[in-house]
């Protein structure tokens, strides 16, 4: 059999060395510039590959095709392989034949990499053995050549659901759906809401789908009656049938035969948003047999990924923290929702269609300075103009962090939320975090 893999990165490479070792003929093509790390592993393992330019002739003598989630349906390449009717399908969907561990599997437009963390955090603190994958930055399929663990705990974007057709999750988690990448699906919020709910997709009575019962989106796009899994909603707004739920600072879990009160108090997420993530994951954990103690023990060592509100540090009672991974409106408004101190705001870079309307009520509650980091911010400034009382703008981290130092009093939060794609000034959304870091070590920590 001949795969033809697309892209070059760390699903792709992941997928051509997992068809390597199940002996198939492999050809790998990356229309940009691939990595050294990933050339090396490529060229280690005898995997012919291409860098620059995608050879028609060569993808399209492939009996399948493993696509990168960043090539949309769209792409030239891609429609010729439909003309020829050769099936295209992700990393994911492959990786899934060659293993018969169980899939914890999460998505969502907002929390899902910090649910996803702290799900497979718990798990694996209670000795459950577990593997880590997915769109967190690990490819699946190449940890399925080893395949030594009995479940994987995998985060999935809506672009790698698109291209899965047989896969199954044992669990899977919808945080929320909220207008991203729409570009990406025509501008239909119905069918972004239908990539996401591919995650159910496959289920049957013994597999549970966990999903956030106050989004209303997920209400409208979720048809339950024809659902073949177990359904769990979890809410904190009182969702009629909500099976996981906060009472003081406890989440119950009431799930079939599983069934908890965990104390969530020495948790140190902050902020609703975080709730939810919160109790999806702990609502995992019992699904799996943990003990509440264990799941207590779990929250209490648990420390998010960077870039998703983290604190790089504090200095003359100012904390400065980094969410470069806050890319759209929501996720800035759960970064801006959940912090209780007065906010210099830094935001800004490439807008994706953004309404910043959402936001103005909470800007003009707690932001005292708007910095915008961007070559064009007009969006921002028109926005925030009369909703924050003083507003500058840079192309310059290290300027902004100076700017936000100077203008920071006692119990101020410098908080980088961009609600906005990094690619006029970085690379990507890590990129961009680690030059805030960077220069919040430099000018304010002095390290």
């Amino acid at each position: 059999m001949k795969i033809a893999i697309l892209g070059a990165g760390e699903s792709g490479v992941g997928a051509a060395l997992l068809a390597k070792a199940k002996g198939l003929e492999v050809f790998v093509s990356d229309k940009g510039e691939i990595k050294e790390q990933y050339k090396a592993k490529l060229a280690t393992a005898a995997i012919p590959f291409e860098e620059g330019t995608h050879t028609l002739e060569n993808i399209l003598k492939a009996d399948e095709i493993i696509k990168s989630p960043g090539i949309p349906g769209k792409a030239a390449v891609i429609q010729e392989a439909n003309k020829k009717q050769i099936p295209v399908i992700s990393e994911i969907e492959f990786a899934g034949r060659y293993t018969d561990a169980k899939f914890i599997c999460i998505t969502g437009t907002n929390g899902k990499t910090t649910t996803t963390l702290l799900t497979y955090h718990l798990l694996k603190n209670a000795g459950v053995n577990v593997g880590l994958a997915g769109n967190i930055g690990e490819s699946l399929a190449e940890k399925v050549i080893e395949n030594k663990h009995d479940y994987y705990v995998v985060e999935l974007s809506s672009f790698q659901l698109d291209d899965m057709y047989q896969f199954k999750a044992h669990i899977a988690v919808l945080t929320n759906i909220t207008p991203d990448h729409l570009d990406r699906y025509e501008y239909s919020m119905e069918k972004y809401a239908a990539s996401k709910l591919r995650i159910a997709q496959n289920m049957t009575g013994a597999d549970f789908f966990l999903f956030n019962a106050d989004d209303e989106n997920i209400r409208k796009a979720f048809d339950s009656a024809s659902f073949g899994g177990t359904t769990i909603p979890f809410s904190l707004q009182g969702a009629e049938g909500a099976k996981v739920y906060f009472e003081d600072k406890k989440i119950k879990v009431t799930a079939k035969f599983y069934e908890g009160a965990v104390d969530t108090s020495k948790s140190g997420l902050i902020g609703k948003h975080n709730q939810y993530n919160t109790m999806a994951a702990v609502a995992v954990a019992k699904l799996m047999g943990v003990d509440d103690g264990e799941i207590e023990k779990g929250l209490e060592t648990f420390e998010n990924a960077e870039h998703r509100l983290q604190l790089i540090g504090i200095a003359k009672e100012v904390s400065y923290i980094n969410d470069s991974k806050a890319t759209n409106v929501e996720a800035v408004w759960y970064a801006l929702e959940g912090i209780k101190q007065p906010i210099i705001w830094i935001a800004g870079g490439v807008d994706k269609g953004n309404d910043y309307s959402t936001l103005a009520d909470l800007a003009r509650e707690k932001v005292k300075v708007l910095v915008c980091l961007g070559k064009d911010n007009e969006k921002l400034k028109e926005a925030f103009g009369r909703v924050v009382p003083i507003i500058a703008e840079t192309t310059s981290m290290d300027y902004a962090v100076r700017l936000s130092r100077s203008l920071a009093t006692p119990g101020d939060v410098v908080l980088l939320s961009p609600a906005c794609a990094s690619f006029d000034l970085f690379d990507n959304y890590e990129h961009r975090g680690r030059r805030f870091k960077e220069a919040v070590e430099k000018i304010v920590l002095k390290k």
